[in-house]
């Protein structure tokens, strides 16, 4: 059985490097386009659907710029969890958790301390990497 890749693919959007900016479905304005379908899964929704069959896939092909957000997604769910597990929290407890740590920094590609330099270009201009910054602190406060 081969890994899940993004339904996104195919599809033309926008990119910052080689980062496709997809839709996501939120109350708060940044740079990502708003679905044009509001009942559809957006890429947080794909992400949580195929974060665990993806998780024990050792190789993983990317087929586009929406599989390697799938890719950034999948850690990022993977850290999440690593916090709620060392703690074992509440769910009052868990939730500030889980704020804090979206609201820490986190680097971009080409920062040398981005885990995954090898697969994602870095953003050409400081507006795109400005952008990439913006759309990953509105991802995670969606509703």
């Amino acid at each position: 059985m081969p890994a899940f890749h993004s339904t996104f693919n195919p599809a033309d959007f926008r990119a910052i490097g080689n980062i496709a900016l997809l839709p996501v479905k939120s109350k708060n304005r940044g740079p990502a386009p708003i679905p044009s379908d509001p009942n559809a899964d957006d890429i947080i929704d794909e992400a949580i659907y195929v974060y665990r069959p993806n998780s024990f896939f050792r190789n993983f092909e990317i087929q586009g710029g929406s599989d390697r957000v799938l890719i950034y997604l999948i850690l990022f769910i993977q850290e999440c969890l690593a916090k709620l597990a060392t703690k074992n929290p509440g769910l009052a407890e868990g939730q500030r958790l889980l704020q804090t740590h979206a609201m820490q920094n986190f680097s971009l590609p080409g920062d040398s301390n981005f885990p995954l330099n090898a697969l994602y270009e870095k953003p050409a201009t400081k507006q795109d990497a400005g952008e990439l910054l913006l759309l990953g602190r509105s991802s995670y406060f969606v509703m």
